[in-house]
């Protein structure tokens, strides 16, 4: 069997969420024997195939960037070459462009498509997107839903019960470096023993700015790792309140990513709308066995981090409740503990790699022999 994985941008040009989801899918369904190919756009001058895990990613050239969405002319002779190979067309959405190729390319083998997230910023452009967006969901073979929180809460899903399936996203533990122990004295070093952590692109929708406020009259040391958009923003805006607990980081290599999670006392993730869609840094939090607070938003955040069991759940764009939560954790340590442990059980028990992925061949399989 051949899946042809198809979205804007991949591993290793970029590595968000729906990128690692890809990358875990593509490369645990090689050792089931399935074989996959990834395609995806680059701003490369040269774009090129190369061999990643035991699967192919292809780029082809990005021309264009507007709201968000990636255009590009030679992508479409490329989707329909490695189309006419692959037995399934598996799409991630949302990218508008994807359903104009989709449809222009006239593609005639089942498809599936993972719905990470509602559109919610780019509420005008909606508007033009929405026949198309209806016309692609209905000609899906199937939907894949994140966790079923998101799909208990989509309005967009609602109407496609029918051929909608709940698989949530998995990430495999062995896939990430062991920190050595001169990485883990160097970073107690430099931000002590006991901090929290967020780990994330810094994008308007993480709730980071609602952080800022929270941390304010607490001497508790909070690590940002990460960029974004609008980084300096925060940082101009963590300056302004006079905050020194703060400590912004930057992009780091994925070693000093995983010192920090295994050194951090909890993780903080206050994304206070549903464009966080799931969370897979939060969800690396639980699988480093650490106490999670996170907002009730609707999604897959309050699938990995339950209230009062693996962490703390506050409401949205609310720093007092967010202070609190993090008072909480930090004066109980051995509640704190005890969270984290039932966070990495819950890891163990619903989020592995090998679940997704043995849940993604399944469907894989269905698809062809029906």
């Amino acid at each position: 069997m051949r899946v042809l994985h198809f979205y804007k941008t991949s591993f290793p040009d970029t590595m968000g969420g729906v990128e690692q989801v890809i990358n875990q899918i593509a490369r645990g369904a090689n050792k089931l024997g399935v074989k996959t190919d990834v395609l995806s756009l680059t701003s490369e001058r040269v774009p090129r195939t190369i061999e990643i895990n035991g699967y192919l990613a292809h780029r082809a050239r990005l021309d264009v960037q507007i709201a968000s969405t990636g255009f590009s002319a030679s992508v479409f002779l490329r989707f329909v070459q490695l189309a006419k190979k692959a037995d399934v067309i598996h799409y991630h959405f949302p990218w508008p462009f994807m359903d104009l190729i989709h449809f222009a390319s006239r593609v005639k083998k089942p498809t599936l498509v993972t719905y990470h997230s509602d559109i919610i910023r780019q509420k005008h452009l909606l508007k033009l997107y929405r026949p198309l967006k209806w016309k692609f969901l209905g000609d899906m073979s199937r939907i894949v839903a994140t966790s079923p929180n998101y799909f208990e809460t989509s309005n967009v899903l609602a109407n496609y019960k029918n051929k909608v399936s709940v698989i949530p996203i998995g990430l495999d533990k062995t896939t990430y470096p062991v920190p050595s122990e001169e990485k883990l004295a160097y970073w107690r070093s430099k931000i002590g023993p006991k901090f929290f952590l967020f780990v994330g692109v810094i994008r308007y929708y993480k709730g980071l700015h609602i952080l800022m406020e929270a941390a304010q009259g607490i001497d508790y040391p909070i690590a940002i790792v990460g960029a974004g958009p609008i980084e300096e923003e925060l940082k101009s805006h963590a300056t302004k309140l006079g905050l020194r607990n703060i400590h912004f980081f930057g992009h780091l290599p994925e070693e000093d990513k995983v010192a920090l999670l295994t050194l951090c006392y909890g993780v903080l993730f206050p994304s206070h709308l549903r464009s966080e869609a799931f969370g897979i840094s939060l969800l690396e939090g639980a699988m480093y066995g650490k106490p999670m607070i996170s907002s009730e938003i609707g999604t897959g955040t309050t699938y990995i981090n339950i209230a009062d069991e693996t962490g703390l759940v506050v409401p949205p764009s609310d720093p007092l409740a967010l202070r609190q939560a993090m008072q909480y954790l930090w004066e109980h340590p051995e509640q704190a503990t005890e969270m984290g442990r039932r966070a990495e059980g819950r890891y163990w028990e619903h989020f592995t790699a090998d679940q997704m992925v043995g849940e993604y061949v399944k469907l894989y399989r269905e698809l062809v022999e029906t």
